[in-house]
């Protein structure tokens, strides 16, 4: 009976995820997931669509969901990491932060896209995650990015300072004493308003239990998952996130 209950709780899992790709039998798997309850970013199916190009390209098999019911023990368990792409507000309940959190520190992967840092204020587990947590941002805009962390996989292919055009976020806390810093704003190259933050990291990784976690705060418009350069970041995150490269 145990099995048919285990069986059945498998096949609900698979029916609640979409665009499920065929895995090699050692080929890491990618659960992204984009359950908004605040605002909602028009650019998900573009990150959505990137992650899935970026595995079919370099071989990892992704699943996307916005249903919050496959954050339990057996359907977590089939993956390596996953990627909170822009989710926003309360998305998962007391039960599923509970599976989640045990998934993490068992030694599963987080990636946090944009948005995913105006997640779950009220669950502590995940803003020791994420790092830091959403504050403010001014309008969209151009913005000069330092590289700080040169040899990691996410800015190997970046040039020192990094020209592009986003959404920069504020965040409440800083996350530098914490994480490995990898992606930083000079401040003197845009407007941040009034939240400005002087040290101001945008991108970091870090540890949490025997899992890992990686952040990055660009992502708002469609046309950062356009871009070959961030698409790199985004990959070298993923890495991370499943523990192909290290932090």
């Amino acid at each position: 009976m145990r099995a048919i209950c285990l069986t059945l709780a498998l096949l609900t899992a698979a029916a609640v995820v979409t665009g499920t790709a065929a895995a090699e039998p050692d080929e890491p798997r990618v659960l992204v997931f984009s359950k908004t309850a605040g605002y909602r970013h028009e650019s998900i199916p573009d990150g959505v669509d990137a992650v899935r190009r970026l595995g079919a390209e370099h071989g990892f098999a992704v699943e996307s969901t916005e249903d919050s019911k496959v954050f339990h023990d057996g359907n977590l368990a089939r993956f390596d990491a996953v990627v909170w792409l822009s989710t926003t507000g309360d998305v998962l309940d007391d039960a599923q932060q509970r599976a989640f959190e045990r998934y993490v520190r068992g030694g599963g992967g987080y990636l946090g896209v944009h948005a995913a840092a105006d997640t779950e204020y009220d669950w502590p587990f995940y803003g020791r995650l994420v790092g830091a947590y959403f504050a403010s941002h001014p309008e969209i805009q151009p913005a000069t990015v330092r590289v700080e962390g040169a040899r990691h996989d996410s800015t190997a292919h970046l040039p020192r300072r990094w020209e592009r055009t986003d959404e920069w976020y504020n965040f409440r806390t800083n996350p530098r004493e914490s994480s490995h810093v990898l992606l930083s704003l000079d401040e003197s190259s845009y407007q941040p308003g009034d939240g400005a933050m002087g040290d101001h990291p945008i991108a970091w990784c870090h540890r949490v239990g025997d899992g890992r976690a990686f952040y990055t705060g660009g992502g708002h418009t469609a046309q950062s998952f356009a871009d070959p350069d961030f698409r790199r970041h985004l990959l070298g995150g993923i890495r991370t996130a499943i523990g192909e490269s290290a932090c």
